[in-house]
């Protein structure tokens, strides 16, 4: 395993431009945020999720422990049971998160949805919507509502 911070590691240009605009927005909108106190803000927090784009599962792997040794965190491996391989920090109400899905979480994954284009719900019917007996334009013995 490559160091987290060696520098033989290969410097994408193109990475480097996502990073720069990710992190001029990421400024952007905490300025905005504290400069307009009326805009709402959810106060669960959010993810930040980063995926791997990797050759191998190993490399994947790899990049993951590489992330969590810069967040100074433990990687999360779901992977026995079919999971993903990811290393997470909160930094307040938002986390950054690094995910590697191996490559037989996303056969079983797209095995899975392969099904879901032959899955047709029916149209709705009568008695599906609010005009059915029962419904909220009907009292319960039948009557409609006033």
């Amino acid at each position: 395993m490559t160091a987290p911070t060696d520098p033989t590691r290969p410097i994408v240009p193109g990475d480097l431009f996502a990073r720069h605009q990710t992190i001029t927005g990421l400024r952007a909108l905490a300025d905005f945020i504290e400069d307009n106190p009326a805009v709402p803000v959810t106060s669960l927090g959010e993810f930040y999720a980063v995926y791997t784009r990797t050759d191998t599962d190993a490399d994947g792997r790899a990049l993951i422990d590489d992330v969590a040794a810069l967040l100074d965190v433990q990687v999360c491996d779901d992977t026995d049971r079919g999971g993903h391989y990811r290393a997470s920090r909160s930094f307040g109400r938002i986390t950054y998160q690094a995910v590697h899905i191996p490559p037989r979480a996303q056969e079983l994954h797209e095995a899975r949805w392969s099904y879901a284009r032959n899955i047709v719900l029916d149209p709705p019917t009568d008695e599906t919507t609010n005009g059915a007996p029962g419904g909220a334009d009907e009292s319960a013995d039948g009557e409609q509502a006033a």
